[in-house]
Parts: structure tokens; C-alpha cells; sequence
């Protein structure tokens, strides 16, 4: 991993900043059926609309634009477009055959991107994180109410799955993988299983981003963890970060983070949502107006690496950078 060491640098120097929602941008392009599907697509039996991992192989330009419009505004670290570049969550679009090559293009979009503008400005690394998003099946709780103990997914499924993953991502030029949005700490552990065979295999050291994700105002995940507890459960690895993100807006964060930060010695992550979705499923909350809220995390050293997640844009993560590089990161001890 060739820019590890430059990305452990940089962390102790400044707040790094991650990019925004890639979902809230692509809505803009108001892309058809016809659009996701592209000239290799055209004939495919099942609809495709809404398989924004698939927009990595038809759209390729809009992925780019999207990608390069976060870095203009100041990103350090610019996710992959592969949320749900598994073969679980893909099979919902019959397009499990795709994966490698989904992973593999997204994260070579990326790469090219991120290469351009360290090219331009040296003394300012882009690095990219490879996007792992938490499936859409849960190993710990039963999808049925009548069938407590029934799973629709089993661990060793899970540990594969996300393997042809990461492998693709890594081939394509990931810096780090980002584990991400875990309602289910058990989906989590069969991703960082796989990473770790992977590290073993290819004799590696992979900087591992995991960032979990509070459901509501009782401060656990969908299966029931603490921020305490979900932390205690990812912290056998070796990892670069543990984080939040999703689910709420900054200021309902902060208490998860400081629990976090509090008793973690892993670097700390936070990309909240701007504010809570209103009665629409529309987010609110403005670029200035989210800064203010993340100002807390800064002013209390809560964390070293800040972005946004849903209904975020180019603005918010430029109005968050003019913010974060006014203060120092949070300290930890740096790994030998």
C-alpha cells in the first residue's frame, strides 16, 4: 500500500477531510432507465434504475464530474461509488457476475481523479477510500417476526461476498477500505475477517476505516449495540479509524463521538447527514449552518477525519474544510 505512510503523515498534521453523499448528486443527473442502463445494458431482462453502483460502467462522466467536484471543494479522501458493490446486495438487480468489475472500475474512477490532483498540488495527498456498504441483509436479527431465529444471510456468505469485494477495490487502486454504515456489528466483523485474510495473503497492511451508524435517539444500532459496544467489538483489528455516520445530523452525534473518541486509540471519523430528513425525505440543513454544528467536534478534539453523508454536496464538505483547518486533530499515538 504505497500511500500508507503518507496517509498516517497527514493525519497527525490536520483534520482530513472525506467527501460527501455520491447518492444526493447523482439525483441531480435524473438519469432515466435508459441512462443507467447504457448501450451495454440495453437488452437486460430486470430494471436497473436506481443500481447507482452500476453508473461506474454506463456513466462513467458523471461518477468522475462527482468525484472531481468534492476534490475542488477541499476532499482528502473521496469514497468509491460501490455502497452496495456486493454480490448480495447486487442480486437484487441480477447482476452478481458484475461485481469484480464494478469494484475494480469504481475504484479505478477514483484513483484517476485522486492521482490528478496530488499531480497539481503535492503538498496536498488525495487518497481513496474503497466503499463497503453493509449489504441489505442483517446476520444478527431474523427479517421475519414470526421466525425469531431465521437469517436471510450467514456469516461465511457475508465473509465472501465482501472478500471479491475488497480484493476488487484494492486491484483498483484504493488507498483504504472504508467499512461503512454497519446497522449490524456481525456484517461488519465478516468484512474485517475478509480484509484480513486478504492482508495475510497478499502479505499487506490495509488502512481499514470502520464507521457504524446510530438508528435513533437511543444511541444503539439497528442490533442493538452501544456506541461503547461497537466499538469494544470492531477493536481486535489493527484498524486506521473507527467513526460514525448516517442515520442523524452532527448534533445529534456528538454524544456517540465523544463515547468514541473517549476510548478509542484508533484515529476518530464522523460524516453525519445534513440534519434529519424532513416529512419529504429532503435534507435541510445548509452548508454554514452544518459547519457550525461540526464545530463542536473540532472545538472538543473529537476527531481527525470529517465529511458528510446523506444530502450532502460539494458545499457542505467546502464550508466543513474552511472550518476543520483552523484546528488541531485529535491525538492519538501513532502506530510504529
Amino acid at each position: 500500500m504505497k500511500n500508507t505512510a503518507a496517509l498516517y503523515k497527514v493525519l497527525n498534521e490536520r483534520i482530513l477531510v472525506l467527501d460527501g453523499a455520491m447518492g444526493t448528486m447523482l439525483q441531480r443527473y435524473k438519469f432515466s432507465e435508459e441512462d443507467y442502463r447504457g448501450e451495454r445494458f440495453k437488452d437486460w431482462e430486470y430494471s436497473l434504475k436506481g443500481n447507482n453502483d452500476l453508473l461506474s460502467l454506463t456513466q462513467p462522466h458523471a461518477i468522475e464530474e462527482v468525484h472531481r467536484k468534492y476534490l475542488e471543494a477541499d476532499a482528502d479522501i473521496i469514497e468509491t461509488n460501490t455502497f452496495s458493490g456486493t454480490t448480495i446486495a447486487m442480486a437484487d438487480y441480477h447482476m452478481e457476475e458484475l461485481v469484480y468489475e464494478l469494484n475494480y472500475e469504481s475504484a479505478k474512477i477514483a484513483r484517476k481523479i485522486c492521482d490528478e490532483f496530488t499531480l497539481k498540488n503535492p503538498d496536498k495527498p488525495r487518497f481513496v477510500a474503497g466503499s463497503m456498504g453493509p449489504t441489505n441483509k442483517t446476520a444478527s436479527l431474523s427479517p421475519d417476526v414470526n421466525d425469531p431465529g431465521f437469517r436471510a444471510v450467514t456469516f461465511d456468505e457475508l465473509r465472501l461476498a465482501y472478500k471479491l469485494q475488497a480484493e476488487a477495490l484494492l486491484d483498483g487502486g484504493s488507498d483504504i477500505l472504508l467499512v461503512e454504515t454497519i446497522f449490524d456489528t456481525l456484517n461488519a466483523k465478516a468484512a474485517l475477517f475478509a480484509i484480513d485474510e486478504i492482508q495475510e495473503e497478499r502479505n499487506i497492511k490495509i488502512p481499514i476505516m470502520v464507521s457504524g451508524t446510530i438508528t435513533d435517539a437511543s444511541g444503539r444500532t439497528l442490533s442493538g449495540q452501544t456506541a461503547e459496544a461497537f466499538l469494544i467489538s470492531v477493536s481486535h483489528l489493527n484498524l486506521l479509524s473507527v467513526g460514525l455516520n448516517c442515520a442523524l445530523g452532527a448534533k445529534q452525534l456528538t454524544p456517540y463521538l465523544e463515547t468514541l473518541s473517549k476510548n478509542s486509540d484508533f484515529y476518530i471519523s464522523a460524516y453525519p447527514n445534513a440534519g434529519l430528513p424532513n416529512a419529504f425525505g429532503q435534507y435541510d440543513e445548509s452548508p454554514e449552518f452544518m459547519a457550525e454544528q461540526i464545530r463542536e467536534y473540532a472545538e472538543k478534539g473529537l476527531i481527525n477525519i470529517i465529511g458528510g453523508c446523506c444530502g450532502t454536496t460539494p458545499p457542505h464538505i467546502k464550508a466543513i474544510a474552511d472550518l476543520v483547518k483552523d484546528y488541531v486533530p485529535r491525538l492519538k499515538n501513532v502506530p510504529v
